[in-house]
């Protein structure tokens, strides 16, 4: 088979390996389509923190199963399925508690092991979630991205007719405002560049705003009515912008960061026990995220759209990754297909 291996940073190449053969809890996926994400781009550039290489990237990753281990019981050759690329230990207090998402020993497909870029892959049976026949190949790539806003938006409690501002416009961040939107949330996006500003107006029809103008919170409040939000999700890992979310939020407001900034945030503590704020943090996702993706993609509530805008063939994206994904500043999301 043909594989795109990272050998060390800014070394990508085609290589051919044997198929992977399976373990008994595990299934052989030909992969359809795999979409690049951020981890993919820093991987490639050096900048992705414990990460190791020679490694094949792609977490991202839909396929359809050609053949299952003998302990597979659920799973038949020919099913269409998306992969949960984290892997739990099983044992930690997290994945008692079943926050699997936050496991202590917690593996990925495309970081700690070999992903998707490959034309086939071992996964386990347990981290499949089948595909219905109204989402595509391409669709099914993407449902793992809008699985980690999907996750943000739960951990935020968002329900209908709450005011929410979302700031980032990234891939992460598009996801968790049309989801956040498809939950019947009311909703701002924030954003420093007025190119993706202009996509979310265009895409999910939300009032957008620059957070660098000095009447930032003004305008804020007009577009809520003259209120603060009461929730807000920062997508951008930016220190800056993640220490000033507890200015943004009304009294007994939240605040869920979804971005990673590494390092020390500071928040001013007068202002986040005046409003008895509510931080939280939000990393991947569980099966029930994933679920609610298929959910409202399947319905139509959320769509690809929403962020793909670069199709790749696997023939050939390895030739020119540097130039054609890395260093492409238009890119919002690619996906990877398969023949």
């Amino acid at each position: 088979m043909k594989t795109l291996i990272c050998n060390e940073p800014f070394s990508i190449e085609y290589i051919e390996r044997d198929k992977p053969v399976c373990e008994s809890n595990e299934v052989l996926l030909k992969v359809k389509a795999v979409g690049i994400c951020g981890t993919d781009i820093h991987a490639f550039a050096g900048r992705q923190p414990f990460f190791s290489y020679p490694r094949v990237l792609g977490h991202e990753i839909s396929g359809v199963i050609e053949s299952v281990g003998a302990d597979c019981k659920s799973s038949k050759v020919g099913e269409r399925c998306a992969v949960i690329p984290c892997i739990p230990c099983g044992v930690c207090p997290a994945c008692e508690d079943d926050k699997t998402n936050c496991c202590e020993n917690v593996s990925l497909y495309g970081v700690h092991q070999d992903g998707g870029f490959s034309e086939y892959l071992s996964v386990l049976e347990s981290n499949l979630v089948k595909l219905p026949d109204s989402i595509s190949d391409s669709q099914g790539s993407l449902i793992e991205c809008f699985s980690i806003s999907a996750h943000a938006v739960r951990r935020a409690e968002v329900k209908k007719g709450q005011r929410v501002l979302q700031i980032g416009a990234g891939p992460i961040g598009l996801a968790a405002a049309a989801i956040a939107k498809a939950e019947g949330a009311e909703l701002v996006v924030a954003d420093v560049s007025e190119e993706r500003r202009l996509h979310v107006e265009k895409v999910l029809g939300i009032k957008t705003l620059n957070p660098l103008v000095e009447t930032y919170v003004e305008d804020l409040k007009e577009a809520f009515g003259g209120r603060l939000p009461c929730t807000v999700m920062d997508a951008t890992g930016n220190k800056g912008s993640m220490s000033r979310s507890v200015d943004l939020i009304r009294h007994g407001g939240k605040i869920v960061f979804i971005g990673l900034y590494i390092g020390d945030l500071v928040l001013d503590d007068p202002t986040f026990h005046k409003k008895e704020t509510t931080l939280l943090s939000s990393r991947n996702a569980t099966r029930q995220d994933f679920e609610r993706v298929i959910e409202l993609m399947s319905s139509g509530a959320i769509s690809e759209d929403i962020m793909k805008n670069k199709d790749y063939d696997f023939a050939t994206v390895g030739n020119a990754y540097q130039t054609d994904v890395v260093e492409n500043k238009t890119l919002i999301k690619g996906v990877i297909n398969f023949h």
